[in-house]
């Protein structure tokens, strides 16, 4: 397929999203990117704005499995992994696939799991597999989390570590629709949702060939300079007491060529970079103890970090 038709293919996909999910094709746009690069999604927003509904919008759209995961304090590892069950015809444990065995795998209100379960999905999230009893069981391929969490209700939830944290490539909120959204919502939840007129857009085959042509976008020098000092800046910033790591590097690189290559362009420019640093930094910086204690957020962190480090002047190959 053309770079063109795949292309076409991407931005069908996101229209059809935007004809589900009212007002949020940017929002829309940045979860592609992520999973493009090969990254995971946390969506971090108040209840009611349609978290939920955008992942279960690009599960139907696209030709792939999918899963849904209700976050509770006594969900179990198992209970996202799967584990070992007794076949009672051979008298044998056999591994019994959980939920996580989809090609998209929505997990809401995570941080209503404990740390333990939690943990659980590192493995997922970054080696694609799974380890029980010692054997190891690969995940299907292409393969995506999309996690959704509260950052207004606090009780009975249990923040994520920064490890799990750094397993999210682009964290991102839907925020409220503006009048007119808002007004077409109730015109559409008036009448009954028909979901069968939701038809797949893609599959496995067409999402990895996305994948493949948004990788071979241009990274040039001045993009990637800024790229790196920007993730080395909040190394060294007086109120981030743990910065970006190399691995975050990496995949900003691979996330600023997805979109480039969702906006049609060949090349990654400093803009490009800009606009995807407080969704790829943001959630990833840890406040020091005096910051934290001025309730300084991640995402003021990010936007002092950008403030400190020079746009380079754009060049294209």
């Amino acid at each position: 397929m053309a770079q063109d038709e795949l292309l076409s293919t991407a931005h069908q996909l996101l229209d059809e999203i935007d004809r589900w999910v009212l007002g949020k094709r940017r929002q829309a746009r940045l979860l592609l990117t992520a999973w493009l690069a090969g990254g995971h999604v946390l969506l971090d927003d108040v209840p009611g704005v349609a978290k939920t509904r955008l992942a279960r919008t690009v599960a139907r759209l696209t030709d792939l499995s999918f899963a849904r995961v209700q976050g509770t304090p006594d969900l179990l590892p198992q209970d996202i992994t799967g584990g070992p069950i007794y076949n009672m015809k051979t008298g044998e444990l056999v591994f019994r696939p959980g939920p996580v065995f989809h090609h998209i795998v929505l997990v809401d209100e995570i941080n209503r799991t404990t740390p333990r379960t939690q943990a659980a999905l590192l493995e997922c999230m970054e080696e694609r597999q799974v380890t029980a009893d010692g054997v190891t069981h690969p995940l299907p391929d292409p393969f995506l989390v999309i996690a959704t969490q509260n950052p207004v209700e606090m009780e009975g939830t249990f923040p994520l570590p920064e490890a799990e944290l750094d397993r999210f490539l682009i964290s991102l909120s839907l925020g409220y629709p503006d009048a007119a959204d808002e007004r077409r919502l109730i015109d559409n939840f008036s009448r009954p949702e028909d979901w069968s007129q939701a038809k797949p857009v893609l599959d496995a085959d067409g999402l990895r060939r996305l994948q493949e042509a948004a990788q071979t976008v241009s990274l040039n020098d001045a993009a990637l300079d800024y790229l790196v000092a920007l993730c080395r800046q909040t190394r060294e910033h007086p109120l981030v007491a743990l910065g970006a790591s190399p691995r975050t590097t990496v995949r900003f690189a691979q996330a600023a060529r997805a979109w480039a290559f969702l906006e049609g362009r060949t090349f990654v420019t400093p803009d490009d970079i800009k606009l995807l640093a407080p969704h790829i930094l943001g959630h990833r910086l840890q406040p020091s103890s005096a910051a934290a204690v001025s309730r300084v957020s991640g995402q003021l962190l990010v936007d002092q970090v950008l403030q400190s480090v020079p746009v380079p002047v754009e060049q294209t190959p």
